[in-house]
C-alpha cells in the first residue's frame, strides 16, 4: 500500500499533487467506488480532477467509427487508446498534478496492459507505449470472482457489443462465451500485475460501504495536509474546480 512501482520506461518524476486510479474487470464496481471517493474528497474541501478512460474528444469519433464498422485490429485499438490516454495526460492529468490537485482516474494505463495483452498484443510493447505515464500514488485493483462480475454485467445488459465481447479475436462465435473467455484473459493479466506494479487489492465482493471505508483509509495516508480550497494561497493555474462523476453501473470498453 506504499505506492505503485514506476511503469516500465517511465522517468520517475514527482508532482505536488496526488494520483489515485481504479482498475478491474467489467462488473467489479470500480466506477462506483471512485465516484464515491470523489464525492468524499470534494466534501472534505480538496481540489479534485476526474478523468475517465477512453473519454478524450480527440479520438472519440474515430473510435466510434472503427467500432461500428469493425475495422479495429488489436494493435490499432491499442494505439487509439494510447492516443486518448496521452491527450488526457497532457491536458488533464499532468497539469492538475503540477497544480497540487488530486487526480482520480477511472482506469489507467493498467487497463491497456490487461486488455491489449488479452487481445494478443506484446506486453513489453504496450508497457513501452505508456512509458510517459505518471506513476499513480495508489492504484486500486478491484478483485472479483469472474462469475460474480459476469452475473452483474449480464443482468444489466442483455446484448453484448462486438468488441466488448472480444469477438474480434475469435475466441468463440457466441458473444456470451467469447465475453467470458475474454474477461478471463483480462483477469489473468491483472493478477500478474499485482506484484509487478504493487497494486492495492480490494475485495470487490464486500459491500459498497466496506470497500469505500477501506479506500478512504488508504487514501487518507497520502493526502496533502494543506492543499484545500480556500486555505492558504490560491491554487496555481489551471483553475481548479470540482467535477462530479456520476455514480453509475460499470461501463464496458473493449
Amino acid at each position: 500500500m506504499g505506492g505503485v512501482m514506476p511503469l516500465n520506461g517511465l522517468t520517475d518524476q514527482r508532482y505536488p499533487g496526488r494520483l489515485f486510479c481504479v482498475e478491474g474487470i467489467d462488473g467489479s464496481g470500480k466506477s462506483t467506488q471512485i465516484a464515491l471517493l470523489h464525492e468524499w474528497l470534494r466534501d472534505e474541501g480538496y481540489a479534485v480532477k476526474f478523468s475517465e478512460w477512453n473519454s478524450s474528444p480527440l479520438v472519440k469519433s474515430t473510435t466510434s467509427r472503427g467500432k461500428k464498422k469493425q475495422l479495429l485490429t488489436p494493435t490499432t485499438f491499442s494505439l487509439i487508446h494510447a492516443t486518448d490516454f496521452a491527450d488526457r495526460t497532457e491536458h488533464e492529468i499532468i497539469p492538475y498534478l503540477k497544480a497540487g490537485a488530486i487526480v482520480l482516474c477511472d482506469r489507467y494505463a493498467f487497463t491497456a496492459f490487461a486488455r491489449d495483452v488479452a487481445r494478443g498484443v506484446s506486453p513489453r510493447w504496450v508497457r513501452q507505449l505508456y512509458r510517459f505515464a505518471a506513476a499513480p500514488t495508489v492504484a486500486f485493483y478491484f478483485r472479483v470472482p469472474l462469475d460474480v462480475a459476469l452475473d452483474r454485467i449480464v443482468m444489466g445488459r442483455p446484448d453484448l457489443k462486438y468488441y466488448e465481447a472480444g469477438l474480434d479475436i475469435g475466441l468463440s462465435p457466441d458473444p456470451l462465451e467469447s465475453f467470458k473467455l475474454f474477461q478471463a484473459r483480462i483477469v489473468d493479466e491483472y493478477e500478474r500485475m499485482v506484484d509487478e506494479f504493487e497494486l492495492t487489492v480490494m475485495d470487490a465482493t464486500k459491500t459498497i460501504e466496506e470497500q469505500q471505508r477501506q479506500m478512504r483509509s488508504i487514501v487518507k495516508k497520502f493526502l496533502p495536509r494543506r492543499r484545500r480550497l480556500g486555505a492558504g494561497k490560491p491554487e496555481p493555474k489551471p483553475e481548479l474546480r470540482h467535477e462530479r462523476p456520476e455514480i453509475k453501473s460499470e461501463q464496458k470498453s473493449a
